[in-house]
């Protein structure tokens, strides 16, 4: 994910400026998960996406917070409310895996109540390398069910060269936008797990040193409600307080390109996972298919770094579009594309966009985009099926998807197999570390 993103995520990818209307959050009840459920001893069986266990009572499935695959534990149901399955937490590990640690963020650990536990660091429980694991696991299971692809998946680690002051084993001091919440009181905290509960705390392990600095994790914060963290790499770090809709400019840095953007806009929230996914969709376009001159597209395109990366790699003659429905994210792309002639930043959904393209291309434009390499970088929710349809039916010579949601991925590729586009290479990244979040980077190419 699920991504390029905002002050926070969420985590999201695990979560870009680009894209704010198209871009799905993950929604919150308003309610805390129960507190008076049954208490269930369970046998932990596997790893479901969205970051929970899968356990089974009484031939019920049970989602299970806070748990290993492999773990007896009890958990207390926090929803009944499904006939098909329970959410539950758990309050007890009885045997516990080998991959158990210290939870990377103490007031998230399984020793406090679930209602008091911050959400945002699912994982944290987990031993680093076993996380990447399990991420591996979900991809690979969604790329079978929904794609029809068995396929092996490793979930690479950022590297270290693009993620100064990253605790790498640890999984913390990553994030360079934290989004607190704060309560009628005035304290300030992340939400707790599925809920609008606001959790004081007293540590942000997974933000990075600067922010932490800043954070008066202690202060009041009296009729206000949210305060934003942001560590731009071109500027100082600053904490807001109810960020205005219309934000000051930053800059943030990538391999040696600069690109402004609204300070809350959306940008990659690890330190080092906008060069991370510059490198691989670099990596992932076939040069020997790539045409400088076609009509090169970058859709969902932010605030142009796909766009950027594209042009670095290929040189100052490409030719490529950047498509975003967020017109400051457009205003800003066709700033930082500025430097290439033949490159253009328009404000558009994807979808209409390419009704538009498609009802008006001639039999040049047509051409110059079946020799194209078409880059998306979609919302949580995927591109879906009404956009793969019109790009399958404008015959790239390739496509590169970013995702950062594995279903939503799998899903699009299932789609794109239907119209005649199969996976060639397949990248997965951990850009959310102590979270279930994973980012991929996909090259489909045309059947032959």
């Amino acid at each position: 994910m699920p991504r390029a993103q905002r002050p926070a995520r969420r985590p999201a990818r695990p979560a870009r400026e680009g894209a704010a209307s198209q871009r799905g959050r993950d929604s919150r009840p308003a309610k805390a998960p129960a507190t008076d459920g049954p208490v269930l001893e369970l046998d932990v069986e596997r790893i479901a996406h969205g970051g929970v266990a899968v356990a089974r009572h009484e031939g019920r499935v049970v989602f299970v917070a806070d748990a290993i695959p492999g773990e007896r534990v009890r958990a207390r149901v926090a929803d009944a409310s499904k006939d098909r399955f329970w959410r539950a937490d758990t309050v007890e590990v009885l045997e516990a895996s080998a991959d158990r640690r210290a939870h990377a963020w103490p007031e998230a650990s399984v020793d406090r109540a679930p209602e008091r536990r911050a959400g945002g660091a699912e994982f944290g429980h987990i031993r680093m390398s076993r996380q990447r694991a399990l991420k591996a696991e979900v991809l690979t299971d969604a790329l079978s069910r929904f794609a029809g692809l068995e396929r092996d998946v490793v979930v690479e680690a950022v590297d270290p060269a693009h993620a100064p002051g990253v605790d790498a084993d640890a999984g913390t001091g990553w994030r360079t936008r934290v989004r607190l919440h704060v309560d009628r009181d005035g304290r300030v905290g992340p939400y707790a797990s599925r809920s609008h509960t606001v959790v004081p705390v007293e540590t942000l392990p997974l933000a990075t040193p600067e922010l932490q600095a800043i954070a008066r994790l202690s202060d009041r914060f009296a009729g206000a409600e949210s305060i934003d963290l942001v560590a731009p790499a071109g500027g100082a770090p600053e904490l807001v307080i109810d960020a205005p809709r219309r934000s000051p400019l930053i800059h943030e840095e990538v391999l040696g390109r600069t690109f402004r953007l609204d300070r809350g806009g959306f940008w990659q929230v690890h330190r080092g996972a906008a060069a991370t996914l510059a490198l691989a969709v670099q990596d992932a376009i076939d040069a020997d298919r790539f045409d400088p001159r076609a009509a090169n597209l970058d859709l969902y395109g932010g605030v142009g770094l796909l766009a950027g990366a594209v042009i670095d790699r290929f040189g100052e003659t490409v030719r490529i579009t950047s498509v975003e429905a967020d017109e400051r994210a457009t205003d800003h792309a066709a700033a930082n594309l500025s430097g290439t002639i033949g490159a253009h930043a328009e404000t558009g959904r994807v979808d209409r966009w390419l009704e538009r393209l498609d009802a008006g291309a001639d039999r040049l434009l047509r051409d110059r985009l079946a020799r194209a390499t078409i880059v998306l970088d979609p919302p949580r929710a995927g591109a879906g099926r009404e956009v793969v349809e019109r790009l399958a039916a404008l015959k790239p010579a390739q496509l590169v998807y970013v995702a950062c949601d594995p279903v939503a991925l799998a899903r699009d590729l299932g789609t794109f197999r239907n119209f005649g586009y199969d996976l060639e290479t397949l990248r997965a990244f951990d850009l959310f570390p102590n979270t279930h979040h994973v980012e991929a980077v996909a090259r489909l190419t045309a059947r032959v």
